[in-house]
């Protein structure tokens, strides 16, 4: 489910990837890109970035709004934790849904997560095959099941 520019053309979901890490950088891009989803990826290299670009604060002023954001939460300047927190306690930016990709497994991150109403928390996978399905699960699932609040 595309959003329509007004004259009828599907255009592809904005997806906001908030991820530090130039090796997973680059492995979210091609998985995303092997997974035949297509849209429009934005990046954000550390917390502050990515409350900024979501705000449209300074040098983000034309910046789309994000479909969805894909959060990590080891992250430098201001952690994934506290930006899902800023995130849902925001009423411009709260319905945006949040899916944490973390490689913690740690009982205490996924409660935090959801104590801070992040919409899922999905543990990143090593192996490239399993990271791939992940992610068209979430494209299947977000972009093919659930009726996003619009932009």
């Amino acid at each position: 489910m595309h959003s329509s520019d007004g004259r009828g053309a599907a255009r592809p979901p904005v997806l906001l990837l908030v991820e530090d890490n130039p090796a997973d950088i680059r492995l979210a891009q091609e998985v995303l890109r092997m997974a035949g989803f297509e849209h429009e990826l934005l990046l954000a290299r550390d917390g502050e970035q990515a409350l900024r670009l979501l705000r449209r604060g300074s040098g983000y002023e034309s910046a789309p709004r994000p479909a969805l954001v894909l959060l990590d939460l080891n992250l430098p300047r201001l952690d994934g934790r506290s930006v899902l927190r800023e995130i849902k306690q925001d009423p411009a930016l709260l319905r945006i849904p949040v899916i944490v990709l973390s490689t913690s497994k740690a009982d205490s991150d996924v409660s935090a997560c959801y104590d801070a109403h992040a919409n899922c928390y999905l543990v990143k996978p090593v192996d490239v095959l399993e990271f791939t399905r992940l992610v068209e699960l979430i494209r299947d699932f977000w972009f093919g099941v659930v009726q996003l609040p619009p932009a």
